[in-house]
């Protein structure tokens, strides 16, 4: 009698009735971690890809109601109220244009005015300062310096196309506006006091009084 080996060989068959295969278990044993690892991994994965459909899905909601809005029908209603709003708004523009205009129409004015004023006052000081020379002129002339005349007469034109106004009024009404009456006389006069005598002539710069002409009147 034989002896039976109780160690099975390669080529025996399984109680199952199929032959073990050692390759394909260590390939389930594979395929069962890797599916294991993968579950823990793809866990983050997922949740990141909800979180991204959720957004997607409340944009879209968001762009579907803006849409929506967009495309409400305008009434008429609606149109007078935007004109009404545009009219009151042009109002208050031209409003303010104009207060602006106006406050540098006055202000344009004001400076002109300023500017007027410091000339004339300037003109003035200039012509009282040549009152004396021209007093001097006529004092020569009356006492017989008769080769001033010409500098007074050439002096006194230059000054007259300027605006100097020279006031010498013998034999005329009294003016008190222009003339200072130091003395005076009576006598007949039928229209008023007379300038009777110039004791000093006056002078003016364009239509102002700088020096009033010293006088003595009559009547």
């Amino acid at each position: 009698m034989s002896n039976v080996s109780d160690t099975p060989d390669e080529g025996d068959v399984s109680p199952s009735g199929d032959a073990a295969d050692p390759g394909s278990a260590a390939e389930a044993g594979a395929e069962s971690v890797a599916d294991d690892a993968g579950f823990g991994a793809g866990a983050p994965g997922n949740a990141a890809s909800s979180a991204a459909a959720s957004s997607a899905a409340a944009s879209s909601d968001e762009a579907d109601g803006s849409e929506a809005a967009a495309t409400e029908p305008i009434t008429v209603e609606d149109l007078v109220l935007d004109l009404e709003r545009v009219s009151n708004e042009r109002d208050e523009y031209l409003d303010s244009l104009r207060r602006l205009q106006a406050e540098f129409e006055n202000y344009r004015k004001a400076v002109a005015k300023r500017e007027a004023d410091a000339i004339a006052r300037a003109n003035n000081g200039l012509v009282s300062e040549m009152l004396p020379v021209l007093d001097a002129c006529d004092s020569a002339i009356a006492n017989g310096a008769a080769d001033v005349e010409p500098v007074r007469t050439s002096l006194i034109d230059a000054l007259t196309k300027q605006g100097l106004e020279r006031f010498d009024p013998d034999g005329e009404p009294f003016n008190p506006e222009q003339h200072e009456a130091v003395m005076h006389e009576d006598g007949e006069v039928e229209d008023g006091p007379v300038v009777a005598e110039v004791l000093r002539v006056g002078y003016g710069w364009k239509g102002n009084v700088v020096r009033p002409a010293m006088v003595r009147t009559k009547g």
